[in-house]
């Protein structure tokens, strides 16, 4: 290995590798020379199990990050923390491969590996923001826009009733302000024989079309509405459906087929004119490449703490961009992983809106303290350090999922 020429001579060095290991020579960085002390986890009973990471360092900031979703991460963030304790948080590409690296062993291509590495990922972009004095948008190259769009996952206690779907679409659009809105279409009809088969009949697509129509149309240039399908349909009963909309005014459609083979969503992808979205269960760039790189989609929608974090969205949107592909982030996440992904947002050019999955639940913003996050359909970027917002750790613990228990500190 070369080593650069040092001017001070009685400067100390190290350099470090990707495992983190130390080979020598280190150079003490001042102000900036800090440690994580620890990573700690908490999960929230929202409208989903929230995932809360805290990364702890010995300058006294404490940076808050989030992993999609609940179950058994946690454990795989206790297996991550001493990969990272003792290592400076202003690394963040190099902790990131780190772990990548650490738990390969285990599976750290995709699943829960990699949604709890972007948990602390994205801690790690809160704290050195606060380190840095700098909001996080920063740390991925400044930004585009001052406020992202927000679209609104809604929900109706018919969800298969057309025109209770039409209704609910009306009042998110007047009431709440909302101008981009989705609906599900993985619904019962009451026409089915066999859903494990994922094929459509022409009633059941029917029923889809209508929903579509009746929504649509009742809120017409006021608001765009995407459908999402949920991987729920088989290749030939994807293509008809999409055909099926090509007559009505989808912002896009979700997930119609499986995610495992690319093959299949291009053949859905290029059959019709129906705008397809895809990319919320694919993991890291290498996973989103084929998709993007074969022209599989017409909206590429990773999710920010799931899919490796916030700088693996930034390096999906570069490529995406490439193809000039938009970016329409999925997201069911608190406050903290939602703002997250707002900043990733901020920061590239092909940002098309942000998923928020919480409007029917009453205390979402009560976890932080910072107040009015969405206004008018919009999230505004906070010019604060890191991610801009401050966990109520009050509220925090008044919403902890059963059997869990508070961060140390509180």
């Amino acid at each position: 290995m070369n080593y650069r020429q040092l001017r001070d001579p009685n400067a100390e060095y190290t350099m470090r590798d990707l495992s983190g290991e130390t080979m020598g020579l280190h150079r003490d960085r001042g102000p900036r020379d800090v440690e994580i002390t620890d990573v700690q986890t908490v999960i929230v009973d929202g409208n989903y199990p929230w995932t809360l990471v805290r990364v702890y360092t010995d300058s006294g900031h404490v940076g808050n990050g989030e992993a999609y979703w609940g179950g058994a991460l946690p454990e795989i963030i206790e297996r991550l923390t001493p990969f990272v304790v003792g290592e400076n948080p202003l690394d963040i590409d190099r902790l990131y491969e780190h772990m990548v690296q650490k738990m390969s062993g285990e599976g750290s291509i995709a699943g829960k590996d990699i949604a709890a590495i972007s948990g602390i990922e994205l801690a790690l972009h809160d704290v050195v923001g606060k380190i840095l004095d700098v909001p996080a948008y920063q740390l991925l190259g400044g930004k585009y826009r001052d406020a992202i769009r927000v679209y609104c996952d809604c929900h109706t206690e018919e969800e298969a009733d057309p025109e209770a779907c039409a209704e609910e679409a009306e009042r998110v659009v007047d009431e709440l302000g909302y101008d981009a809105l989705k609906f599900d279409l993985d619904v019962p009809s009451g026409h089915e024989k066999d859903r494990a088969n994922r094929h459509l009949r022409t009633p059941e697509i029917e029923h889809k079309a209508e929903i579509v129509e009746r929504v649509t149309e009742r809120v017409g240039d006021r608001a765009d509405v995407a459908f999402d399908c949920h991987w729920a349909f088989s290749a030939g009963s994807a293509r008809r459906l999409a055909r099926r909309l090509e007559a009505y005014d989808v912002w896009w459609l979700e997930d119609p087929v499986p995610p495992e083979n690319h093959d299949v969503q291009r053949t859905v992808t290029q059959s019709t004119g129906t705008p397809i979205a895809v990319g919320e269960n694919v993991y890291r760039t290498h996973g989103q490449r084929r998709l993007i790189e074969e022209e599989a989609l017409d909206i590429i929608a990773p999710d920010v703490p799931k899919v490796g974090g916030m700088r693996e969205t930034r390096k999906i949107a570069t490529l995406a961009d490439l193809y000039y592909v938009p970016l329409a982030m999925h997201n069911v996440s608190s406050p903290i992983g939602t703002m997250a992904s707002a900043h990733v947002g901020s920061a590239i050019p092909n940002a098309l809106a942000l998923e928020y999955h919480s409007y029917e639940l009453g205390w979402w913003e009560d976890l932080v303290e910072e107040d009015d996050l969405i206004q008018d359909g919009y999230m505004a970027i906070p010019e604060r350090p890191g991610l801009g917002l401050t966990l109520d750790l009050d509220a925090v613990a008044d919403h902890l999922a059963e059997g869990e228990t508070m961060f140390d500190e509180a």
